[in-house]
């Protein structure tokens, strides 16, 4: 196949992203379109493998934007060809970064305002971006100055609550799920939460909520040698005991080769540039 033949990423981003599957082998699906999700359980657990899904369904669909933010640069940087933004272990960059996607917000919003609508939806044309962090504390609570970590949190707060309706999609990850890391005030704004094990039930409900634990849904239960397995709070608000689906290094090397090829033909302006959505969508919705 010759770079002129590589077709438009057949997926979307508003479209159902494959998880798993459940223990009744029934296939698992989430759709993350004005949705953000909380991974977090103990090194080795899971939560890189649960973030490369979420990235490789992204970096296939031709309406998705990503931006990268992985202080270790391994975990996501197979797909760093097929990222607007790729921010390595640098609080600077990541503060810049959220500035910036906070500037997305304010101008998305404000063009929203003016006509008089509440959220972006697909017909509109506009990319979403989809923002994975891999080990949020990195940023949060271990590098930088206090001043730097307190305006990397406040920065990602405010991501976080005013993302979902001009399409920010945030998909966090920590292996230190602790209320000193992820903030009840920051923990709360999630929408989704996938725990995989994790040492103690506390931490345990710092991912999927307080109380979780005590109602039979604790990620302590979880053997240590089922990696991949995690207890996953989604659409219908109970949590679900998932096995994770799996990417090799090689798979992910194929297909973040092609996505950043197809990603290089075709691009969703950032912004309308005409009327014309506004008014079809108006009609449809009077139709």
């Amino acid at each position: 196949m010759t770079d002129d033949s590589i077709p438009v990423a057949p997926l979307s981003i508003w479209k159902p992203i494959h998880l798993g599957t459940d223990e009744l082998g029934h296939r698992v699906e989430v759709t993350l379109a004005e949705r953000n999700m909380l991974i977090g359980g103990e090194p080795g657990g899971g939560k890189s493998v649960a973030l490369q899904l979420i990235v490789a369904h992204g970096a296939l669909s031709a309406d998705c934007r990503l931006i990268l933010v992985d202080g270790k640069r391994v975990e996501l940087g197979l797909w760093r060809d097929c990222a607007d933004r790729f921010i390595g272990p640098s609080v600077d960059e990541a503060i810049d970064t959220m500035r910036w996607l906070q500037e997305q917000i304010d101008e998305r919003t404000g063009w929203l305002l003016d006509h008089k609508m509440r959220k972006i939806t697909p017909h509109l044309g506009w990319p979403v971006y989809l923002m994975p962090v891999d080990e949020v504390a990195y940023f949060s609570a271990t590098v930088g100055t206090s001043a730097q970590q307190k305006e990397f949190n406040a920065c990602n707060r405010d991501i976080v609550a005013r993302g979902r309706a001009p399409g920010i999609i945030p998909v966090e990850a920590t292996q230190r799920p602790s209320a000193d890391i992820i903030p009840t005030s920051l923990r709360d704004l999630f929408g989704y939460r996938w725990a995989f094990r994790c040492s103690t039930e506390a931490s345990s409900d710092t991912i999927l909520g307080h109380g979780w634990a005590n109602m039979g849904y604790s990620a302590t239960e979880i053997d240590p040698q089922a990696r991949g397995v995690g207890w996953l709070r989604a659409e219908d608000g109970i949590p679900r005991r998932v096995k994770a689906a799996y990417l090799t290094d090689e798979q992910i090397i194929d297909l973040a080769g092609w996505a950043a090829q197809a990603r290089a033909t075709h691009h969703a302006p950032a912004h309308p540039s005409t009327e014309d959505n506004v008014v079809r969508l108006r009609r449809e919705g009077a139709a």
